[in-house]
């Protein structure tokens, strides 16, 4: 993940900060994580989200998962109500994959 997003931000350094990380995962206390989910941490939101518009899409959310690891329940429904309001939403396993996902998307830049 952290060379994808190196990748993508030397590509595109117009809306390099448009491309982010969303700090869900991680070891936490429980102190640390009911603070978190008090500021709005939601269980299943996408490992990266990208805030731009592309075709008809609003916005791209990015799942990076290992070869043979699969999305858990709550990932499969937060990319459901993604989809539902006009965003794309894509499992990742790879960097090369990563790129390809980036340029189709982002296909007018």
């Amino acid at each position: 993940q952290k060379n994808c997003v190196s990748w993508f931000r030397l590509q595109y350094r117009r809306i390099a900060l448009l491309f982010f990380a969303v700090p869900n995962g991680g070891a936490r206390s429980k102190i640390e994580a009911g603070i978190m989910k008090g500021e709005g941490v939601t269980a299943g939101v996408a490992d990266t989200i990208l805030l731009y518009p592309s075709g008809p899409y609003n916005c791209l959310c990015i799942e990076f998962k290992a070869p043979g690891r699969y999305q858990e329940r709550s990932q499969k429904e937060w990319q459901a109500l993604v989809e539902a309001n006009g965003g794309k939403y894509v499992v990742c396993r790879s960097f090369e994959q990563f790129q390809d996902i980036i340029r189709e998307y982002l296909l007018d830049l």
